[in-house]
């Protein structure tokens, strides 16, 4: 990497995507995620999923961290898109750091709120982001940062492993198993199941993984299929393979026991409001 090149770096913090996941695919997860681990889990009502304090919470804590451990040292670009019902906090960033917030723009009520939220940032991709900054990375708000998160993870196209399931088998594995969605994986196929709350590359990585995601998605709505955001992800990265892995060091939920492999927690991922 030229260190004489001024890098720009970019946190797109997809609020609602990771809100609408959530509405479709919680009670589900935390089933699996009771299986997998054998600790009780309490599930937590939609409502509160939903509410504008947990959204509010969760982004003044990732914002916090964020400043502190993500990239010390390289100019960071923090884009939020705003739906203008959730109250943003106030956050005195460090030097380097800047925020642009931009509107959530509807193009029909009626549409799927994930691919409003992709449309959106191809939009803004392509008019304005792709030209201010090298890098992306697409994360979810309710993560805190605990450590270092450096020019380690960069990468053309980076993927998160999912600590639900970096310990089981690619059967266990929560793909779409369903033959008409463009999501399918069929089974004994994969390598690892990733996680929605991170994924980055350049710009151009991104616009190409956005367009086949929504292309995907409508054909599944199409097909009268409701499909997750996630399993598309992992389809997309079944198919094209991250160039980039991240360990669950960097997404671990610390109510889980922390097994031997994992030495240092990079970012906690906040699966209820603590």
């Amino acid at each position: 990497m030229n260190s004489k090149r001024k890098m720009q770096l970019l946190i797109l913090l997809s609020l609602l995507l990771i809100l609408t996941e959530h509405h479709f695919s919680i009670k589900n997860h935390l089933q699996k995620i009771y299986a997998c681990w054998n600790d009780q889990v309490e599930e937590p009502q939609l409502s509160a999923w939903f509410n504008s304090k947990f959204v509010y919470h969760f982004m003044k804590k990732f914002l916090q961290s964020a400043d502190k451990h993500f990239m010390v040292g390289f100019n960071v670009i923090f884009y939020i898109f705003f739906d203008g019902k959730t109250k943003l906090p106030y956050i005195k960033m460090s030097p380097l750091r800047t925020f642009k917030v931009f509107p959530l723009f509807n193009e029909s009520t009626d549409q799927d709120i994930s691919i409003r939220t992709m449309k959106n940032f191809n939009t803004h991709l392509v008019d304005k982001i792709q030209y201010e900054v090298d890098f992306l990375f697409i994360m979810a708000v309710n993560q805190i940062f605990k450590n270092d998160f450096g020019v380690e993870a960069l990468g053309k196209s980076v993927a998160q492993l999912h600590a639900w399931w970096y310990f089981k088998t690619i059967n266990e594995f929560p793909y779409e198993r369903r033959h008409k969605s463009a999501a399918f994986i069929p089974f004994e196929q994969g390598d690892f199941y990733y996680h929605k709350a991170i994924f980055g590359g350049t710009p151009h990585e991104i616009l190409v993984f956005f367009t086949q995601c929504i292309k995907g998605i409508k054909s599944d709505t199409r097909r009268k299929i409701n499909s997750r955001y996630e399993s598309h992800l992992n389809k997309y990265f079944f198919v094209n393979k991250p160039t980039k892995l991240l360990s669950p060091e960097y997404n671990w939920d610390l109510k889980f026991k922390t097994p031997p492999q994992i030495k240092h927690v990079n970012i906690a991922w906040q699966s209820e409001i603590i």
